[in-house]
């Protein structure tokens, strides 16, 4: 049998609030975004890659009309504009190697605080962790309060594998779920990855996600995973 050529299209993730499945384990961050305050009108929030970082700070944009960066992206004459609303820089700790971003961010910490918007900041370990060598800015990004998205549980990481099957505009079998969550590895992005894995699979071989394909791609290296002939 020929093998059937697949594509790697883009998933459409959902980024809205009630694409967001509240659990135990995230549920301190969730109250935290959507407090109307923050101490020192600042927020840390920190988590692994595929928490929902990100998901939490499109939700925490739509309510408060604010705008959404990667530190990376900062650029030091985009500043006095970005001071005049709610702002959020993403993987803040990506820029710990440039020095001229560390100072944009820093410039704009002080102005969107001094503009008396809130200002959001997102990376995967506690803010001690960042090691910024700006002192002045390392010093600002512990001082705001921080909080983290834990581990997932079994609910929500039934929740995010349900997600990514839904962004894939996938249906898998009714016990699909409950075996991944049983037996793969604990991380969000080990979940993002199995369902990629699967899409491909199912894609190629030309067949339903079920169990029994389940079983074989947590079974095998994710480069090691070959469709039929």
């Amino acid at each position: 049998m020929a093998r059937q050529l697949s594509f790697d299209l883009p998933a459409k993730t959902a980024l809205g609030r009630e694409d967001f499945f509240v659990s135990p384990a995230n549920a301190l961050a969730v109250a935290m975004i959507s407090a109307t305050s923050w101490p020192g009108n600042k927020l840390v929030l920190s988590g692994p890659a595929g928490a929902g970082k990100t998901h939490l700070a499109h939700v925490w944009a739509a309510e408060t009309g604010g705008r959404i960066l990667q530190a990376r992206d900062l650029r030091y004459d985009d500043v006095p504009d970005l001071a005049r609303m709610p702002i959020a820089v993403e993987d803040v700790p990506l820029i710990a190697g440039d020095l001229e971003q560390q100072k944009t961010l820093f410039h704009l910490h002080n102005l969107v605080l001094a503009e008396g918007h809130p200002l959001l900041m997102t990376g995967r370990l506690a803010p001690k962790f960042w090691e910024l060598p700006l002192a002045d800015l390392q010093s600002r990004v512990e001082g705001a309060h921080h909080v983290a998205l834990d581990p997932p549980d079994d609910a929500l990481l039934g929740a995010v594998l349900a997600k990514l099957f839904v962004d894939r505009q996938l249906n898998p079998g009714p016990d699909v779920i409950a075996y991944l969550v049983k037996h793969m590895d604990r991380r969000f992005e080990s979940a993002a990855d199995v369902v990629s894995q699967l899409d491909q699979l199912a894609l190629a071989e030309k067949r339903d996600i079920t169990r029994a394909l389940a079983i074989r791609v947590l079974n095998t290296a994710p480069d090691e995973v070959e469709t039929n002939d």
